[in-house]
């Protein structure tokens, strides 16, 4: 079965593609067939996924995958949330720069942003989470909902070079680690990604009869 991923973002299609082998998929971007990001305007994880996902099965005519996914932080009422991808506000386009160029200046806006906004404060715990959702097609009934929450603290500086977004500020007491420094393996074991994609490797195999 061909699954059209509703993101552009080379890195979590490579994830995805690792955390959901060995099932019968292919997993292909929606840049690869020409499709355009959807809109992502509402307040819940979970909510932006299935717009994405059907967006995405809509325009390709078949099944479809969506992560939305972000950090949460108690002390900040749940923020940076649905916006953790812009959280410190968009950067510019320079002319030329390639999208993943891009994609790390905007996460070190992000990372300065959430320090600021953790300047004093006490407690610093949070929590990735990611929210995957799978449609058999854009109308699908009953589309399939894995969430998967990634415990750890935030650090008053950044480590390791890993990984992306806010992995150099998020500190893993289980793994003594932040996760940027962790290799893509262990990283692919422990996830809030990792654990979505478990829940939903299970629905595909139980659900859509995949194996």
């Amino acid at each position: 079965m061909r699954l059209v991923l509703a993101s552009n973002n080379a890195k979590k299609l490579s994830e995805l593609r690792a955390l959901l082998g060995g099932l019968p998929l292919s997993i292909v971007a929606q840049g690869e067939l020409g499709i355009a990001e959807a809109e992502e305007p509402h307040h819940t994880f979970i909510e932006n996924a299935l717009a994405k996902a059907r967006h995405a099965a809509r325009a390709s005519g078949g099944a479809a995958i969506a992560d939305d996914s972000g950090l949460c932080v108690g002390a900040l009422g749940g923020a940076p949330g649905v916006i953790s991808a812009h959280y410190g506000g968009e950067v510019a386009v320079i002319d030329g720069e390639d999208r993943e160029a891009r994609r790390r200046r905007q996460d070190a806006v992000n990372n300065a942003a959430l320090l600021a906004a953790l300047d004093g404060a006490a407690d610093r715990r949070g929590h990735f989470i990611s929210t995957l959702v799978a449609v058999r097609h854009a109308d699908d009934p009953e589309p399939l909902v894995a969430v998967g929450r990634w415990p750890g603290e935030v650090l008053v500086a950044p480590r390791g070079s890993q990984g992306f977004g806010y992995d150099p500020l998020m500190f893993i007491p289980a793994l003594n680690v932040t996760v940027a420094e962790l290799d893509a393996d262990t990283k692919n074991a422990h996830s809030h990604r990792a654990r979505s994609a478990a829940l939903l490797r299970e629905m595909l195999v139980n659900v859509w009869h995949l194996s």
